[in-house]
């Protein structure tokens, strides 16, 4: 089943019941991006928004939670943290097939190439910069002030998120992969211990990040994934960048940092660091395990919604081709922090 059309009609009457200021007419536009939940630009004679919704047909559960993120937008923007204004939730799926939010259209272009070859070395280090302190600044900022002190579980978070994300696995699972078995033993019998409790933004890399013309960071995107817990969960998760290799998406490693005007990893675990007030751990195979994992069983969900004729992106179907590299380099890693681990005990 493809992806069900938005009755504009419908949509229409509702927008100017619930949106300040919203005046028709108004057209919609998919965007490309969004694996998980179909996003729409929505030109209307009052201005642009975004619509981002669930998908249509069978969903795992606890995926695709668009509540969950307009509650998380609501939260940060009266703070002043860089995300867009949230204006209305639809939580009646009759209007349009599915809940959804709409809220404004952030100003900004993403960067999928981490070398930043569009820039010269001074602003690519700006860049960086802006993009770990601002990745610090949520970690400092108190969940009750925004209103989310109760928007994860108590515990471990890296015991729920191993827990969650083997159950998402199992869930729309198609092929034997010998190393998600292994990962799926290991992971739970290592956790780390955790840093603090935070805001996580759960997919914190420069593509979710907009930068306006001369490089200043306008604003963060896709929370679908945010919720309360260990920030070095996000951390290590931006710090993949670095170790993965430079292929003209956001691996950085193999090229000439110094040259580029691009931090080191080091450099930027130490002013992420000084600036958040938790110390990064000194070895992060076992995060980077831990983060491949997690994405090779979100990509696993795509790869199932493709096989089921469900997926939002057209670029699904070569998204959902990663699932095996990902588990290998995952298991890569989990074996890198395995010794590591026995080094330390011994």
């Amino acid at each position: 089943m493809s992806e069900a059309a938005i009755d504009s009609p419908a949509l229409g009457a509702w927008l100017e019941a619930n949106v300040a200021g919203f005046t028709p007419p108004f057209n919609l536009t998919k965007f490309d991006f969004g694996q998980s939940n179909p996003t729409y630009r929505v030109r209307a004679a009052s201005g642009d928004y975004v619509l981002r919704r669930k998908p249509s047909g069978s969903l795992l559960p606890s995926a695709h939670a668009v509540d969950r993120e307009y509650r998380l937008l609501g939260g940060l923007f009266p703070l002043g943290f860089p995300v867009p204004r949230p204006f209305a939730l639809c939580e009646d799926a009759g209007v349009i097939g599915s809940i959804f939010y709409i809220m404004e259209l952030a100003r900004g272009q993403s960067y999928a190439n981490g070398a930043l070859p569009q820039f010269d070395p001074a602003t690519r280090g700006r860049i960086y910069g802006q993009l770990v302190d601002t990745l610090a600044d949520l970690h400092t900022i108190d969940p009750a002030a925004a209103g989310l002190g109760d928007f994860g579980k108590p515990g471990n978070y890296f015991e729920r998120q191993v827990a969650r994300w083997t159950r998402q696995y199992r869930d729309s699972e198609t092929d034997y992969l010998p190393e998600m078995e292994r990962l799926i033993a290991f992971l739970p019998e290592s956790l780390p211990e955790q840093a603090r409790v935070a805001i996580v933004h759960g997919d914190y890399r420069i593509d979710n990040v907009l930068f306006d013309g001369d490089g200043t960071l306008a604003a963060v995107l896709d929370w679908e994934l945010a919720t309360l817990g260990d920030p070095l969960a996000d951390f290590s998760y931006l710090a993949m960048q670095w170790v993965m290799p430079a292929d003209g998406a956001s691996g950085l490693s193999g090229l000439d940092l110094e040259a580029l005007g691009i931090p080191t990893l080091e450099e930027i675990a130490g002013r992420y660091s000084a600036r958040s007030g938790v110390d990064v751990a000194a070895h992060l195979d076992w995060y980077f395990a831990y983060n491949l994992f997690r994405l090779a069983a979100i990509v696993q969900g795509i790869k199932k919604r493709v096989i089921d004729g469900t997926a939002s992106s057209t670029k699904a179907a070569e998204m959902a081709k990663r699932v095996p590299e990902l588990s290998a380099a995952a298991w890569r890693c989990a074996q890198a922090a395995g010794v590591m681990m026995k080094f330390v005990e011994e």
